[in-house]
């Protein structure tokens, strides 16, 4: 039997989340800590969760205990649901007149196709919010002690993602220019097809001796900071046995990991976990 949303307490109003609405709302890189209120308040109210493979469990918890959770995740690879039947669920779920909390890791609208499922709600008049989210290409770098900017190494950074719509490397990037222009390069999903960037980076004009770093399942328990060359890259992707999810950077800045990696350990976070459970 379904009960009366019982929404959490802010010392200031919040957006009504209202019957036949759809919010698209980003969940962060991992850590439920980095969610926004807005997106705790959403949790609190949603008559239907449907959420992407990388939005961590704990965040799901925070869900009222008789939503009903979807999982709508899509990893390469992998059987999983089109997009176009994930975003003619959220018309239809909305249409039901359900409060549709649309989940997506990290920013709903940095290479998170929140753009494509707002454009399907518009399209079909169903009402909606976005809450954005921290994408992982900032929180990631932070977690991992890496700034995305200092004064003294780039006045530019650049998102790019590594994996198109095609499931190769875009080929509407110009990739020459963008190793000329950004001082910083933060890429997503590149793992697979890093020998391919790596090539185009170097053709372009970097050094391989330019330093790089993996980033694989940031902010979360399971975090990993493989530190590397754009040289070295892929022979250290193969050696350490990097695995997505993981966020690639390349930059002066990655040295900096050296005086400022040790301020996060998740290790330290497991201690505290298996202490309070123990409790």
């Amino acid at each position: 039997m379904k009960t009366a949303p019982r929404p959490l307490s802010f010392p200031f109003p919040q957006p009504p989340f209202l019957p036949g609405w759809v919010w698209l709302v980003g969940a962060g890189p991992g850590d439920p800590g980095l969610l926004t209120l807005h997106a705790a308040h959403a949790l609190s109210w949603a008559d239907v969760v449907v959420h992407d493979a990388l939005v961590n469990t704990d965040v799901l918890r925070l869900a009222r205990a008789d939503a009903e959770v979807i999982h709508a995740g899509k990893r390469g690879g992998k059987p999983s649901a089109s997009q176009p039947d994930i975003s003619n669920r959220l018309v239809s779920l909305a249409r039901e007149g359900k409060r549709v909390l649309r989940l997506k890791g990290g920013d709903p609208f940095i290479f998170g196709r929140g753009g494509e499922e707002a454009r399907a709600l518009v399209a079909a008049g169903v009402p909606f919010r976005v809450v954005p989210g921290i994408t992982s290409g900032i929180g990631g770098l932070a977690y991992a002690g890496i700034p995305a900017t200092t004064r003294e190494t780039n006045a530019a950074i650049a998102f790019v993602t590594g994996h198109a719509a095609s499931g190769a490397v875009p080929d509407n990037v110009d990739w020459a220019a963008l190793s000329r222009s950004a001082s910083v390069l933060v890429i997503y999903m590149a793992v697979k097809h890093l020998g391919t960037i790596v090539d185009k980076l170097l053709a372009g004009g970097r050094s391989p001796e330019e330093p790089l770093a993996f980033i694989c399942s940031a902010t979360t328990t399971r975090q990993r900071v493989v530190v590397s060359t754009l040289g070295q890259a892929v022979a250290d992707r193969d050696a350490q046995g990097v695995e997505a999810p993981a966020i690639v950077v390349v930059g002066e800045v990655v040295r900096l990991r050296d005086q400022l990696g040790a301020w996060w350990d998740p290790a330290e976070l497991l201690s505290v976990v298996h202490d309070s459970a123990a409790e």
